[in-house]
């Protein structure tokens, strides 16, 4: 059982609804990449990473449509980048850090930096 697998089977003991995600094994660079190329998306993953625990879908103030942000999460968790499970009606987000450490070392850490700069050099978050 992979670490995103066991809380979606916990979830399903439960009878809640559970997520699809990605085995470790299935995770890609070029698809984490690509979610990450996003500017709406980077901002999901810089604020989850300066949380450093699980944050509800609610906790992020995006600048765009409901439905736009459910994309946006949605590829964010198709990718293996999040961890998305429901907590009652909540639905909590959670990078996958040890996932993508083992897989592709130092990455994220990278280009949250190279990320945390950029927004240091330009002032603000900007879509």
């Amino acid at each position: 059982m992979t670490p995103a697998s066991a809380p979606a089977a916990s979830a399903a003991e439960a009878g809640g609804r559970v997520l699809d995600h990605p085995a470790r094994e299935e995770i890609r660079v070029e698809g984490v990449l690509h979610a990450l190329s996003d500017p709406m998306r980077l901002r999901i993953v810089r604020e989850l990473a300066a949380a450093e625990s699980e944050l509800s879908c609610s906790c992020f103030d995006l600048p765009v449509s409901k439905s736009t942000s459910t994309h946006h999460f949605r590829v964010l968790r198709e990718s293996g980048i999040v961890q998305q499970i429901y907590r009652g009606t909540a639905k909590m987000n959670g990078l996958r850090r040890d996932d993508l450490e083992a897989l592709f070392p130092g990455l994220l850490d990278r280009v949250l930096d190279a990320a945390n700069r950029q927004v240091q050099r330009d002032g603000e978050d900007r879509p």
